[in-house]
């Protein structure tokens, strides 16, 4: 007795899940409109699936480029423009040959994208590094060299020291460490898109975390940037202890 069309999709709904995609031959020859239409929506999630693969490896260049190193780390850093809290850098060390499909530079993914990723890396990643600049250190020095304070205690938290960095556009000082800067790298270097994923998704939760603590600037929906409403919010109320002074000058009364 032949199987319900329900019964078919799915199967290859769990045949897709499990990468058994042989299971679907059993079908092939089966008329019925309803597994034929399942049948070509399950060939092109495995076509699309592939593409996504081979995009994925296209971002090993680097990598594939150094793999004489060991350990090859990412590093990347979130929060050089907005007008409150602090500058977050991300050093990432994945294993060789990690495929993590749909990774890509920070910004081009949806905040559910970012958040399944900022797991994922940590379950993959051989070691991270997390570092920060305050607002203080950027009032005090420049947001520049307090991006790179952020990016140095970074790679001094990682569990594993480094053979190369692989950094998103800047070359660090003060790091004993070869290093490769790479324009646009978030997009180019799956070990940087992991910085870029791990630092932008730890800063948001921070800027979440600063709603409750001060509210009015709706940090938690702008993230610390100079959105029409924060902007009137410091013109309304001033500015809070996270903001960074040496940015929101232009816009106290």
């Amino acid at each position: 007795m032949s199987k319900k069309v329900g019964e078919i999709k799915e199967l290859l709904h769990q045949a897709f899940d499990s990468g058994e995609y042989h299971l679907a031959d059993e079908f092939r020859g089966d008329e019925r409109a309803g597994v034929k239409k399942a049948l070509q929506s399950f060939d092109k999630k495995i076509e699309k699936l592939e593409l996504e693969r081979q995009r994925v490896r296209g971002m090993r260049v680097y990598e594939e480029e150094y793999s004489m190193c060991d350990y090859i780390c990412g590093i990347d850093e979130v929060g050089r423009g907005p007008l409150a809290g602090p500058v977050v850098a991300a050093a990432v060390i994945l294993p060789k040959d990690c495929e993590i499909l749909y990774i890509n530079d920070s910004k081009k993914l949806s905040e559910k994208r970012r958040e399944e990723l900022f797991v994922e890396i940590q379950e993959k990643a051989i070691a991270i590094g997390i570092g920060m600049a305050s607002v203080e250190t950027i009032d005090e020095k420049n947001i520049l060299q307090a991006t790179y304070d952020a990016m140095r205690d970074a790679i001094r938290k990682l569990s594993v020291r480094p053979d190369l960095l692989l950094n998103d556009a800047v070359h660090i000082p003060s790091v004993d460490i070869p290093q490769v800067p790479i324009i646009k790298g978030d997009a180019k270097s799956i070990s940087i898109a992991a910085a870029s994923i791990i630092a932008k998704v730890t800063r948001d939760h921070m800027m979440v975390e600063f709603e409750e603590v001060y509210p009015g600037y709706d940090f938690a929906g702008n993230k610390g940037y100079g959105t029409q409403k924060h902007i009137a919010a410091i013109r309304e109320q001033g500015i809070c202890p996270i903001h960074r002074k040496t940015f929101v000058k232009n816009f106290m009364i």
